[in-house]
């Protein structure tokens, strides 16, 4: 299970990194999608040891991707689990 919908009740409200809006959030449920990225550095980088962790809506998450010199892979899917 993601971060995303992990025990929100109390905790503090879920916003996008790129434009600080607060995600929708309803008794603990993410009532709209949103793109969620942990990356943990490792060595020969200039971030060593450090994790980062942020959240986009799905409109940033366009307008992040449309930046791409080469497109996201895009694989369909028929039903969801």
């Amino acid at each position: 299970m993601s971060q995303l919908n992990k025990g929100r009740k109390k905790k503090k409200p879920l916003i996008c990194n790129m434009c600080g809006r607060r995600l929708h959030v309803e008794k603990g449920l993410l009532l709209e999608d949103a793109c969620e990225v942990t990356k943990e550095w490792g060595y020969f980088s200039t971030r060593d040891l450090e994790i980062h962790h942020f959240t986009l809506c799905e409109e940033c998450y366009n307008k992040f991707i449309s930046s791409f010199k080469v497109p996201v892979d895009v694989i369909p899917k028929n039903e969801a689990m």
